[in-house]
């Protein structure tokens, strides 16, 4: 499948329009094209209590797999700053449940200069159940 990392921008930074951060006021969209070809966006989502905070990576991982995607292709994450984006170590495990390690994360600001990381770049040793056997 061939990735369109400016179509993943672009669709991340409209998504980002709708972050809910009234505390930090710190805003990051996201956006990841599943193995089914379809996009999908989310957003960080604050609560007074920063723990229940949800991260854009983890809102539009949570989107696909609620209706029915298993497995994501790429992903990107933008913010609006001029600095470079990077997942929580959160986000980074759950990443690891649905990207496999050679997919592309592609980490940009809000001027679209990015880099692009293979997963297993940005999450070496990733906890897995089959680590267990």
């Amino acid at each position: 499948m061939e990735i369109n990392e400016k179509e993943l921008f672009d669709v991340a930074i409209k998504a980002m329009e709708n972050a809910y951060t009234p505390y930090s006021h710190y805003h990051v969209g996201a956006a990841l094209v599943a193995d089914n070809g379809k996009i999908y966006s989310g957003v960080n989502i604050e609560n007074a209590s920063y723990g229940l905070t949800n991260c854009a990576e983890r809102t539009a991982i949570f989107k696909a797999v609620s209706e029915g995607v298993r497995s994501i292709e790429a992903i990107i994450v933008v913010n609006g700053t001029k600095e470079m984006s990077k997942p929580c170590g959160a986000c980074r495990q759950v990443m690891s449940e649905f990207m496999g390690g050679s997919a592309p994360v592609f980490l940009s600001n809000n001027s679209n200069d990015f880099k692009e990381f293979k997963f297993k770049e940005i999450l070496p040793l990733a906890f897995s159940d089959k680590d267990m056997d």
